[in-house]
């Protein structure tokens, strides 16, 4: 296999992308005479990053099975409202569609890509970048308060947050799978009720006093540093890159996932979590928006939960989409196995600090 057409995966390992590379042939279809600069090894799409007369565009092709006009337009709606209200976010230049496929432009931001070959789930290089992607993601949420846009339509891979947002988390599960087809095949045969009952609901107990009072907010869903692009004088974030898990949420969501996708080395969770960054990301943060009483509280009880939805969502890509076996039982597994980490010492050790902080 060429190091070109290597994707990310769901180990350590480069693995065959899920879909074929963008070609010259149909960046140019989209976008008009253009040069492919670097094409991205993330493997849930295709993209690349393009040179059009001396201006460089980011060009994103979904199958039509996971992304339609339609769902790309939820997403566009909320970055053309943050752009407007001074968020660092990339300009929205086009959506269409050819044939199965479905294409999206944008402007390529201004900083630099300093993780773009980083691996899922890396950690920050620097405590300076976790207390920096802390503030940038405050004022990101500062950004999104008045947009009133209802929760996104069912769609294959967006980070919601509904199943342990409801009053009865097993009947919400079960209504999320009915209207996800290929999600209710993919569970039909394992054990999640149990599992749920077992591993989930003990922190959902936790959480459940603080949920009514949490304010409903659109959120990025995937803060991790690698969908940040950096200033290198500075060490600050110049510009945050893709919104595609977003959808309406809450603010202490969006930072539960930032402190699990960036402080805890979900691919070798043996090694120790990065106490340094869970630190330097919430100061960051509460330096810009200062966490409620109600958000600081619910904070420690969601990060364990903060990973499930989503993982829930890729195992019905990867069985209904990819037809992949393996990853759909990888998917199933971070669902349970992210949320029992917490359960452990390790995990217990992140949430006492996490307390502690906030």
């Amino acid at each position: 296999m060429s190091r070109l057409l290597a994707a990310h995966g769901m180990g350590t390992d480069p693995v065959a992308p899920d879909w074929p590379p963008l070609t010259d042939a149909e960046v140019e279809a989209v976008v008009g005479p253009a040069r492919v600069l670097w094409r991205s090894p993330r493997p849930l799409s295709a993209a690349a990053l393009v040179d059009r007369r001396g201006r460089r565009l980011f060009v994103k092709r979904h199958h039509r099975d996971v992304r339609t006009l339609e769902g790309l337009a939820e997403e566009h709606a909320f970055l053309r409202y943050l752009r407007e209200r001074g968020a660092p976010v990339v300009e929205v230049l086009g959506a269409e569609a050819r044939g199965e496929w479905v294409y999206e432009v944008h402007s390529a931001g201004t900083g630099t890509d300093l993780y773009r070959d980083a691996l899922s789930w890396s950690p920050f290089v620097s405590v300076r970048h976790a207390r920096a992607a802390g503030a940038a993601l405050a004022q990101l949420h500062l950004a999104a308060e008045g947009f009133e846009a209802p929760s996104r339509r069912t769609q294959h891979l967006v980070s919601s947050f509904t199943v342990f947002a409801a009053v009865d988390p097993e009947a919400a599960l079960e209504a999320y799978a009915t209207q996800r087809p290929a999600l209710a095949a993919a569970l039909a045969h394992r054990p999640w009720r149990d599992d749920l009952r077992e591993v989930h609901l003990p922190f959902y107990e936790r959480l459940l006093p603080y949920l009514s009072r949490l304010a409903p907010l659109w959120t990025h869903n995937d803060w991790h540093a690698s969908n940040l692009l950096w200033d290198t004088a500075s060490g600050e974030v110049s510009t945050v890159l893709d919104f595609g898990l977003s959808d309406r949420t809450t603010a202490v969501h969006d930072l539960a996932t930032a402190i699990e996708r960036n402080t805890v080395q979900w691919l070798d969770p043996s090694r120790p979590v990065r106490f340094e960054d869970v630190d330097a990301l919430l100061d960051g943060y509460t330096s810009v928006r200062p966490l409620s009483t109600v958000e600081s509280a619910a904070l420690p009880e969601l990060l364990p939960l903060v990973h499930a939805e989503f993982a829930l969502s890729e195992m019905g890509y990867f069985h209904g989409v990819t037809r992949s076996a393996e990853n759909t039982a990888l998917a199933y597994e971070y669902f349970v196995g992210h949320a029992r980490w917490f359960a452990g010492e390790d995990g217990a050790l992140l949430l006492k600090r996490v307390r502690e902080r906030v």
